[in-house]
């Protein structure tokens, strides 16, 4: 099985995206890389690393895309960039199951859409963090900014992909499916929630259980939150602005003998609690709906977020997610529910 990793995406490349990628490689046997970049400097980085490098192969890359570059154009004048060759050996090369990147999010998602292109029956792909419940599982998030507009059948083509990755890369037999609303009722929402509730509540093979509010996103009661772009970025940023200031506030009220005291006494638990709420711990997010498997990593990602974003592309593989995503469709096309361009 063989990964592709941008080596050069990312505030930290190329040394820690190199630690992840050896790290991933520990962790796994069954996995190779394909790594894109400069060579001569991955080399380097490799050999003090003391990796494997019978389980690598490096494609020369010397070009950046940095999170200044105009996506579209980047993609198009930047051709021997670290993300464009990730990108073709993906596009180009069967044993080649899927990718990583903690590049620029405009210039993955672009990228993705020109050179790898639409699973058939997809209106639009569409980026699906993983988000920690209080129930201590997981919740898919379902777009967070690839879509801004984004049209009823778009939400239901979210939803199918949503239940499709949490079904056989998660293992949850019947995903809950739920519509980010201002409201439960069933007629809360913009025309947009209106209509797409419509679609969900009649979809075969959603497991759709109607409206949710953002205040209970993270309660462990759904599997899937369906949204457009827009408010599922404010959704995402609102919850990652959260989780930095509690750590932040928990950490500043820490003060004093008696305070110290107790953190001692709890710090088991502290620590277990910044687990839950790190995302390096969670991968990246999946970019569901390209004919290839696609994660993007955070920005700021150090090495075990990479290692944890590479082992995700190698669960996805072994699910067959693209197949299983285009079974989904079909299954929603012979029922009627036929998809928008």
């Amino acid at each position: 099985m063989k990964i592709v990793l941008d080596v050069y995406g990312g505030d930290y490349a190329p040394t820690e995206i190199l630690k992840g990628a050896v790290m991933a490689l520990n962790c796994e046997k069954p996995i190779s890389l394909v790594l894109t970049g400069k060579e001569d400097e991955i080399k380097r980085e490799l050999e003090l690393l003391g990796c494997d490098m019978s389980r690598v192969e490096i494609i020369n890359a010397p070009e950046v895309i940095t999170n200044d570059d105009v996506p579209t154009a980047a993609i198009r004048s930047k051709k021997n960039s670290s993300l464009v060759a990730a990108l073709n050996a993906l596009k180009e090369r069967e044993d080649c199951l899927g990718m990583v990147s903690a590049g620029s999010t405009g210039a993955v998602l672009a990228g993705s859409m020109f050179l790898l292109g639409r699973i058939k029956g997809i209106s639009r792909p569409a980026l699906a963090p993983l988000l920690p419940t209080f129930e201590g599982g997981e919740v898919l998030l379902i777009d967070c900014g690839a879509n801004v507009d984004c049209k009823p059948q778009n939400l239901m083509d979210f939803a199918t992909m949503g239940s499709a990755y949490m079904k056989h890369v998660k293992g949850i037999n019947q995903p809950k499916v739920a519509l980010l609303s201002n409201g439960v009722e069933n007629k809360k929402g913009n025309e947009l929630n209106k209509e797409a509730f419509k679609l969900l509540s009649t979809a075969p093979g959603i497991n759709f259980v109607g409206n949710m509010e953002a205040r209970d996103c993270l309660s462990g009661d759904y599997d899937v939150l369906v949204t457009d772009g827009f408010a599922g970025n404010i959704a995402l940023k609102s919850h990652e602005g959260a989780t930095i200031f509690i750590l932040k506030a928990l950490k500043e009220s820490i003060r004093g003998f008696r305070a110290k005291l107790g953190a001692l006494l709890i710090k088991d638990t502290l620590k277990s609690l910044m687990r839950r709420l790190d995302y390096n711990n969670m991968g990246g997010a999946p970019f569901l709906g390209v004919k290839k498997l696609v994660v993007k990593s955070h920005g700021s990602s150090k090495a075990k977020a990479i290692c944890a974003s590479i082992l995700q592309v190698k669960r996805m593989a072994e699910a067959n997610l693209i197949r299983q995503i285009s079974d989904h469709v079909a299954e929603q096309t012979a029922s009627g529910h036929d998809t928008e361009a």
